[in-house]
């Protein structure tokens, strides 16, 4: 729940950066491209419209920081340090492993390192503002869930 609340903000800081960029950078954002480049792979790109692909996009986008907050959530009361420290550092560690990890290994977008530093400094951004909330939300959740008895 955590990941997938702590999308919301990250998806407008995105949107409201993205407006900051230089015209020659202001394509579309890695989830679109992303969500672009498997609706190739999977055949359906004639089928999908603007509309279909920005609903694609959101969805997948709030879904991908759902799992990934999940995974955060098992862990992070192990960590003793400040919920949003640990969730800046999970952050960047996602942003990491997937713009400069699986993402380009699984050849579907360029590494970060090709991209320019105002959008991946937009990136990086957004997905501090997403560790951040993420760590926040999970420590809420997780220390009212110790008083909840079932």
């Amino acid at each position: 729940m955590a990941g997938w609340l702590a999308t919301a903000p990250m998806t407008i800081f995105m949107e409201l950066a993205w407006r900051l960029l230089p015209t020659r950078e202001k394509y579309p954002l890695p989830p679109r491209k992303i969500t672009r480049q498997l609706g190739r792979r999977l055949g359906l790109k004639q089928r999908m419209n603007r509309r279909n692909e920005i609903a694609t996009t959101l969805f997948l986008h709030f879904a991908f920081g759902a799992l990934v907050g999940t995974i955060y959530a098992a862990i992070e009361e192990k960590i003793p340090v400040r919920s949003y420290v640990k969730g800046i550092v999970a952050g960047l560690l996602v942003w990491s492993g997937s713009y400069l990890g699986w993402i380009p290994a699984a050849k579907i977008l360029p590494s970060a390192t090709r991209q320019p530093w105002r959008r991946n400094l937009l990136m990086i951004a957004a997905h501090i503002v997403w560790g951040a909330v993420l760590g926040l939300i999970t420590q809420k959740l997780n220390s009212d869930a110790k008083y909840i008895k079932l």
